[in-house]
């Protein structure tokens, strides 16, 4: 099993700056890509950020130019830089990584619980 918790959502004024954490533990040999999606009320989750294990990057348009994904590969933990928020930027924020087991074992990938990430106008 392996447990995923999100850290440092919040309440931020519109143009302020969020930094959200994800620490990955539980029975893992290898991290291949971590990321974000959010979910804003009243609408589908979407896809936010994405970084491979060799730190490539991609991200949604809407969020380019604001907002930065990096990791820690000895900590299993990605982050979430956030700057430049708008109120449209409101959601639930779940972090995702696929993991493997064990070497030659199958990939599965891992949901957090989701943190609430709120930018007032």
């Amino acid at each position: 099993q392996v447990q995923l918790v999100e850290s440092g959502g919040g309440l931020v004024q519109a143009g302020g700056s969020l930094r959200l954490s994800c620490a990955a533990s539980g029975n893992i040999f290898s991290i291949n890509d971590m990321g974000w999606h959010r979910q804003a009320p009243g609408k589908q989750r979407e896809w936010v950020a994405t970084i491979s294990s060799s730190g490539r990057t991609t991200y949604v348009d809407s969020v380019k130019g604001r907002f930065t994904i990096s990791r820690d590969n000895a900590k299993n933990t990605v982050y979430l830089q956030m700057s430049s928020l708008k109120a449209e930027d409101t959601a639930v924020y779940y972090c995702f990584a696929v993991t493997q087991s064990a070497r030659l074992g199958p990939s599965t990938l891992d949901w957090g619980q989701g943190i609430q990430v709120t930018v007032s106008s």
